[in-house]
């Protein structure tokens, strides 16, 4: 039976691609969202990739099957190795669910399934899930289905993104939208049953297995705007169970080996769930019976707990709200059912979280919501998303100019302008960059590229770059010269997306960092405007002009000009602005005498 989401050229529809498990959804016509199933009845696709005994890849049950019984055939969590490299995982590299080929990951990690030859990136083995997906639904649809809405951790970026969208392609589907979790989260609670009373502020908390993103949105006259959103793209529940593991591991048999070592993790795993209902649970592994308690996995996963502290912090100062001003915080992600995540949320936010949407449906129903907005189906509804890290260009001196900040709405269109600093350059090279500190050196580099321009005296050039950010987070560059009309463009496209501790340290450095920031920038700056009084005084120098000042004016911008070159050797920016100003003055009458030798000989 097909859905509303018919309108304008087949099926759209919404999927979860989630570290643990993924889903697919639709709008039925009466405008419900309803999670599509499998033979059995199972709504949840367990996210896992093997090889069977045919070498053919297999997903879900079947997978999980073969993980139970060959783990090194199996891939799990596979969504951590999108848009990375093996030198973003290698220091994770022992908590994987899979053999990484370390020597053909040099630009994108590859993957080992058993015996066979072949090496699987992440978004093949995403894309195996993605088929698996749209086949349920076109089972379920009777029809074809080559269109989809893919959600995606908040904080993913460009390489994760482009990933995602590749894996789309590889599963034979055009990726219509990129969506944000917590936005498709909000966006289910938003629009399911009885709609949300307008003017309603909302923190999303979605602990996945794998990822983790907080973002607090306004619900105004049906357009849900993202206010902030910050997050962690490498902690989840993988990241608890992984304690889990250190810590209860020593009181158990040792594995003897992979297949050993997969079924503690999975025993670990059940006691987590059963101690999520009691307060204590058995753990058997090697012949050995252990009870544990809650107590003692609150304990075992504290650290980890408190690496949502900041995260969350951080999005209510960026939307600049207070807990206080929240309505509601909804709860998404499996790993929320942990009772001390639970209690991080009420006391952090102040109030209990809801899950009056199911926490493992609310992103795959939001993802069919904005499938049916897309396909016309409904009209009521606009999402405002924002961009999670400043994009900026390098500038003179090494400085960063920011051209989108942080949490600026997407889409989004902004322009900065260039112009050269030296006389005769033959092009400008632009550096585009992304995250929150001063410098370029710093920051997360995207790409850089060339514009030839013709040669022409210092500051006569005039080049304007073009952000433009799409629905999806993904963003193109344009550079033209104003006066030749040369334009060089380019989307960018990350050989390696930022790892989550990259995003932590941007964020996290940017904030330990933002006085001595501003410092460097303002001596980053003063020396920049020095090197070019200086060399503007060179060139005057270096004129016939010169002879025609007075011996005086020229002694004094001789020793200026020696005490500012001395002063760009130091760190200080008030001294260094100083006799910069009084060179500039100095010099005025040299400039007058250079333009009227100029003129002069024009004529």
């Amino acid at each position: 039976m097909a859905g509303a989401t018919d309108v304008g050229g087949g099926p759209i529809v919404g999927i979860d691609l989630g570290t643990t498990h993924s889903l697919v959804a639709v709008v039925e016509a009466d405008g419900r969202p309803r999670l599509l199933r499998d033979e059995a009845g199972q709504a949840l696709l367990p996210s896992i990739v093997a090889l069977d005994d045919d070498g053919q890849l297999v997903v879900g049950a079947p997978a999980q099957a073969i993980l139970a019984r060959d783990p090194g055939r199996a891939a799990w969590s596979v969504k951590r190795l999108m848009g990375r490299a093996w030198a973003d995982l290698k220091d994770q590299a022992a908590h994987l669910g899979h053999r990484v080929d370390a020597a053909a990951s040099e630009r994108v990690v590859q993957v080992r399934l058993g015996d066979s030859p072949r090496r699987y990136s992440a978004p093949e083995l995403s894309a195996a899930l993605l088929r698996a997906l749209a086949r349920r639904a076109e089972a379920a649809l009777g029809q074809p289905v080559a269109r989809a809405v893919v959600t995606v951790p908040a904080y993913f970026d460009d390489a994760q993104r482009q990933a995602t969208r590749d894996a789309g392609r590889l599963a034979g589907l055009d990726v219509l939208r990129i969506l944000n979790e917590p936005t498709a989260a909000c966006l289910a609670y938003g629009l399911e049953g009885e709609r949300a009373p307008e003017g309603t502020t909302v923190a999303v908390f979605d602990l996945g297995g794998g990822t983790f993103d907080v973002s607090v949105l306004r619900l105004e006259a049906g357009v849900f705007q993202v206010l902030a959103t910050a997050g962690d793209t490498h902690l989840g529940g993988d990241d608890l169970d992984a304690a889990l593991l250190a810590a209860w591991a020593p009181r158990l048999p040792t594995p003897a080996d992979d297949l050993q070592r997969e079924r503690l993790r999975r025993q670990v795993v059940a006691a987590k769930h059963a101690l999520s209902e009691r307060p204590a649970a058995d753990l058997a592994f090697g012949g050995v019976n252990l009870t544990v308690t809650r107590a003692e996995l609150e304990a075992a996963v504290a650290p980890v707990l408190a690496r949502l502290e900041g995260p969350c912090r951080r999005a209510l100062a960026d939307a600049r709200i207070t807990p206080a001003d929240l309505d509601h915080v909804l709860l998404v992600g499996g790993a929320t059912r942990v009772p001390a995540v639970k209690r991080l949320v009420r006391d952090l936010f102040g109030r209990p979280g809801s899950d009056a949407v199911h926490p493992d449906e609310a992103v795959a129903l939001g993802a069919a919501h904005q499938a049916h907005i897309m396909a016309g189906g409904r009209r009521d509804a606009v999402l405002l998303d924002v961009l999670p890290l400043s994009l900026g260009l390098e500038s003179y001196g090494g400085g960063v100019s920011v051209v989108l900040p942080r949490n600026t709405p997407v889409p989004a269109i902004a322009t900065d302008h260039y112009t050269t600093f030296v006389d005769d350059q033959t092009a400008v090279l632009v550096h585009v960059v992304q995250g929150e500190r001063a410098l370029a050196a710093d920051n997360r580099s995207l790409a850089r590229f060339r514009v030839p321009i013709p040669p022409r005296p210092a500051g006569a050039t005039r080049l304007e770059v073009r952000f433009v950010v799409d629905a999806n987070g993904l963003l193109s560059v344009t550079a033209r010269d104003a006066e030749t009309g040369t334009v060089r463009e380019v989307e960018v496209k990350p050989t390696y997306g930022l790892t989550s501790d990259e995003l932590d340290r941007l964020l996290a450095d940017a904030q330990a960092h933002a006085e001595a920031d501003a410092e460097t920038r303002r001596l980053t700056e003063a020396r920049a405007k020095a090197e070019r009084v200086l060399a503007a005084t060179d060139r005057g120098r270096a004129s016939p002009a010169w002879a025609s000042l007075g011996e005086e004016p020229r002694m004094a911008i001789e020793a200026l000009s020696r005490n500012l070159r001395r002063a760009l050797g130091g760190d200080d920016p008030d001294a260094i602005e100083a006799l910069t100003k009084t060179l500039d003055k100095a010099a005025v009458p040299l400039a007058e005498a250079v333009v009227t030798a100029a003129l002069r000989q024009g004529d």
